[in-house]
């Protein structure tokens, strides 16, 4: 499909400097009716002055949406995804991967709805976003055509956005201009939603920088965290978080609460050097205050209502499941597979967990459930009437049987 038989597309549309470009240059280059799209996933800022932006661009009303689907975003992508304690890398919860297949899911359906022949996004043709989006498209709907447009133009830099911006009249943020109003180069590359938000770019690209105190916008220093150790139960029922200190919540409003805490303590502060799926490492930094902590819990209660063997093998399916999430596999078979095979391990995973909050740390302090595997009686050090301790020896000598067989097979080569 050519440029000009491109009648209408949805563009993934935040209000800021890359995609106010994008809008422009969609109906500069393809001649197309364009959609926006703007997701409220949570991310701290007001998503209104997006509708504004896209009218004054020329947009119909009618051709607008701004979605508040934060609730979604919970509920069906990162509770899911915290059921298998997904960490990439032994580090990264994964923020910013969990939320691109539920804005392209949604760029689909208004796509379907009206009418539209193309879907755009404004990521990058070095990063792994580019992926996630386009996975989910296609995965969505085959025949649906994308366009990238910074891997067909050549405005392959901020100063470069920004001169076109200027040229065609496209509104520009204070925070790109300097004192003097001229462009400026912002310091970092920044994306957030309820669950986190990441850092990017320049000073962060030496590994060997330390990031600076004032890049991190969502915790408080550690250093200058409360004195005082707080103490908070969150209820977990089917595998998910459904309340905190007794009071049942609202997925969203649930995660919201944790990120208070976490924030109030400098808990979820990370830099790390990942490897993008499209080949080179980059450097990021992120927090994520309330999933570090709702990790912790929920590895907590499962301690005590799974199984070894099916808590083992979950663990070991993890990292596969990460790497599918990181790499943008959302809508995919094989991850949806997997999905049921964790959630099938989460039905009895139900109770509370008490955690201790001090200056970046989440402290597990208790645990119990109705579905506790953990039996006091088997376990302690005092004297029981349920565990006979001779039987251990058999149970020793038959899992040692193979090295006891080999170990003589050895002993009559030597002689």
């Amino acid at each position: 499909m050519s440029k000009k038989e491109v009648k209408k597309v949805v563009l993934a549309y935040s209000g800021g400097l890359d995609t106010s470009t994008i809008l422009k240059w969609l109906q500069d280059e393809y001649n197309a009716e364009v959609i926006t799209f703007t997701a409220d996933l949570g991310q701290g800022e007001e998503v209104e002055p997006a509708r504004i932006k896209a009218l004054a661009c020329g947009i119909k009303p009618e051709n607008i949406f701004i979605l508040d689907i934060k609730e979604e975003f919970v509920k069906d992508y990162v509770f899911p995804m915290f059921r298998a304690n997904a960490i990439y890398e032994g580090e990264y919860l994964l923020g910013t991967s969990i939320a691109r297949p539920l804005i392209a899911k949604k760029q689909i359906e208004i796509a379907h709805k009206m009418g539209a022949d193309a879907v755009s996004h404004g990521a990058t043709g070095k990063g792994n976003d580019q992926v996630r989006f386009e996975l989910g498209y296609l995965g969505l709907d085959s025949e649906i055509t994308v366009i990238a447009p910074w891997r067909e133009w050549d405005l392959n830099s901020r100063e470069k956005l920004l001169a076109y911006a200027k040229k065609n009249g496209i509104e520009i943020d204070k925070k790109h201009l300097d004192k003097d109003g001229n462009p400026a180069i912002s310091p970092y590359s920044m994306d957030a939603n309820l669950l986190h938000i990441s850092y990017e770019g320049l000073h962060l690209e030496n590994p060997n920088n330390e990031p600076e105190e004032s890049m991190w916008l969502w915790t408080t220093s550690p250093e200058k965290a409360p004195d005082k150790a707080e103490y908070i139960t969150i209820g977990y029922k089917n595998g998910d978080p459904i309340s905190i200190n007794g009071e049942e919540l609202s997925p969203a409003t649930l995660l919201k609460k944790l990120n208070d805490y976490g924030n109030k303590h400098g808990i979820g502060r990370l830099d790390i050097v990942e490897n993008r799926y499209v080949g080179m490492k980059a450097r990021g930094c992120y927090e994520t205050p309330g999933g570090t902590i709702m990790l912790k819990a929920h590895r907590a209660i499962e301690s005590i209502c799974l199984d070894r063997e099916a808590a083992h093998l979950k663990d070991e399916m993890m990292p596969r499941y990460a790497k599918l999430i990181y790499q943008g596999y959302w809508f995919s078979p094989e991850r949806e597979m997997l999905q049921a095979a964790i959630d099938a391990t989460q039905v009895n995973v139900e109770g509370t967990v008490k955690l201790k909050l001090y200056k970046g740390s989440v402290m597990v302090v208790g645990r119990e459930s109705i579905n506790s595997l953990y039996s006091e009686a088997h376990s302690t050090f005092e004297e029981d009437e349920v565990y006979n301790q001779k039987d251990a020896e058999g149970f020793i000598r038959l899992n040692a049987l193979r090295f006891i067989i080999a170990g003589q097979k050895n002993k009559n080569k030597n002689k």
